[in-house]
C-alpha cells in the first residue's frame, strides 16, 4: 500500500493550507498551477504549470493522481466529465459541482429541493430587469453573472434600467435577484465522504466589508440554537441532494424576521472556515483530504469558546513580515497564516486566527493583529 496522490487544480492559497493538512497524513500532492509564483506553487513539491481550461493539459495532469480536487469552481464541466470517463476520480464530480460554477442551475436546483432562496430568475436584457423589479420591492436589485463572480466580482446592486446595462456587456446569462434586507451573514460549513458519512462545523458569522469577506466568528454569536441546528441540517441536506464530495459552504442571509436563506454555495475550502486551523479539533481542509480520499472524516466541533478570523489586506505597506514582532509580542497567541503573495491593495494576503472565553477581547485581538499588519494600524 502505497500514500495516495492528490491531484489539486488551482495554486491559491486554498491549495496551500489543503497541502498543509495532508502532510501529517503523508499524504502526496501534485498541482495544477498557473505560474510557478502561485501561492501553492511555492510549496508544493511537485508542480505542473499549465491552463485548466485546456483538456489535453487535465489528462496528462491527471496521470498518476489518485484523485483530483480543487480550489477553485471554475474548470469547464466538460472537461470534468471527460476526465470521470477516463476513470479518475473527481472529487467533487461535475454533477455536484456544476451547482457552484453556475448560479442560474443552483438556483433551480435549490427551488426544485426546497431550499429558501432569495426571489430570483434570469433576465435578458436590463428592460426585463425592470419587470423583475416591479414584479417585487422595485428597486434596487442584485444582479449577478452565472458564472466567473467571486469576492463582489460579477455581482451588482442596480437602481436603474440604466444602471443593469454594465452586467450584460459580459455576454453571459445574468441571474436577478431581491435585494435581501438581512439582519447578518452566516455560513454553514460541512464536509461530506464519498461513502456518505457528513460533518457540521457551528455556523459562523461572516462579516462583509466592500464584498469581501473581513471578519468570521465562530460560532455566530447570538444565534438561536434552533435556526443555527436547522442552517446546520440544510447544509447537510444540500450536501446530500447535490452529491457533494469533499468540503461544502453554505452562505446565508439572516432576516430580520429570523429566517435563513441560501446565498451561494462553494464546493472546496472556503474563507468563512478558515477559523477551524486553529479553533476546530479537524480543520476544514484537514477533513476535505479526508473526504475526497474517503477516509474517516475529522471531528468539527470547536476547541475555544470563542475563535475569531480576520483576513489581511493588502495595503500601501508591503513590509509585513517587520510587522511579526509588535504582533506576536503583543499577543502569543495569535496564529498569523500568510499566502506568500505580493501585497496589492485590497488583495486578500493572509489571515489571523485568535481564540478565548471573552468575544470582545478574542475580536480586538484579531482586528488589531490584520490592522497592524496591513499598516492602518500603527501602535
Amino acid at each position: 500500500m502505497t500514500f495516495p496522490v492528490v491531484g489539486m487544480v488551482g495554486g491559491g492559497q486554498l491549495a496551500r493550507m489543503t497541502h498543509e493538512a495532508g502532510i501529517p497524513l503523508g499524504i502526496k500532492f501534485k498541482l495544477l498551477s498557473d505560474t510557478p509564483q502561485d501561492s501553492a506553487a511555492q510549496v508544493v513539491s511537485e508542480v505542473v504549470v499549465g491552463d485548466y481550461r485546456d483538456l489535453d493539459t487535465l489528462r496528462a495532469f491527471a496521470r498518476g493522481c489518485d484523485v483530483i480536487t480543487f480550489d477553485h469552481e471554475h474548470v469547464p464541466t466538460a472537461h470534468l466529465r471527460a476526465l470521470e470517463a477516463d476513470g479518475v476520480p473527481v472529487r467533487p464530480g461535475p454533477d455536484a459541482l456544476v451547482h457552484a460554477q453556475d448560479k442560474g442551475v443552483m438556483r433551480a436546483k435549490l427551488d426544485a429541493i426546497g431550499v429558501p432562496c432569495p426571489r430570483h430568475r434570469i433576465v435578458s436584457d436590463p428592460e426585463d430587469v425592470v419587470r423583475f423589479a416591479e414584479e417585487g420591492e422595485g428597486f434596487p436589485v442584485v444582479l449577478k453573472t452565472v458564472r466567473g463572480g467571486y469576492d463582489g466580482k460579477g455581482v451588482w446592486v442596480v437602481r436603474s434600467s440604466k444602471e443593469a446595462e454594465e452586467p450584460f456587456r459580459a455576454g453571459v446569462p445574468v441571474l436577478a435577484e431581491e435585494k435581501v434586507d438581512f439582519a447578518r451573514e452566516l455560513a454553514a460549513n460541512i464536509v461530506r465522504s464519498p461513502h456518505g458519512q457528513a460533518v457540521a462545523y457551528p455556523v459562523v458569522e461572516s462579516i462583509q466589508v466592500d464584498g469581501v469577506c473581513d471578519t468570521v466568528i465562530a460560532p455566530a454569536p447570538g444565534l438561536d440554537p434552533e435556526l443555527a441546528g436547522h442552517a446546520q441540517e440544510l447544509a447537510l441536506r444540500i450536501g446530500q441532494e447535490l452529491g457533494v464530495v469533499g468540503h461544502l459552504a453554505v452562505e446565508l442571509f439572516e432576516t430580520a424576521d429570523g429566517r435563513i436563506l441560501v446565498n451561494e454555495l462553494a464546493m472546496r475550502p472556503h474563507n468563512s472556515g478558515h477559523w477551524t486551523q486553529d479553533g476546530a479539533i479537524t480543520s476544514q481542509f484537514a477533513n476535505h483530504v479526508r473526504a475526497v480520499l474517503d477516509l474517516p472524516l475529522g471531528d468539527p466541533r470547536p476547541r475555544a469558546r470563542w475563535t475569531v478570523m480576520a483576513n489581511v489586506l493588502g495595503g500601501d505597506y508591503p513590509d509585513m513580515y517587520s510587522a511579526y514582532l509588535h504582533c506576536m509580542a503583543r499577543d502569543p497567541q495569535l496564529k498569523i497564516h500568510m499566502y506568500g503573495k505580493d501585497v496589492k491593495p485590497g488583495r486578500k494576503v493572509g489571515h489571523v486566527n485568535t481564540y478565548g472565553d471573552d468575544l470582545a477581547e478574542v475580536r480586538e485581538r484579531a482586528a488589531h493583529a490584520a490592522g497592524y499588519l496591513r499598516g492602518t494600524i500603527t501602535e
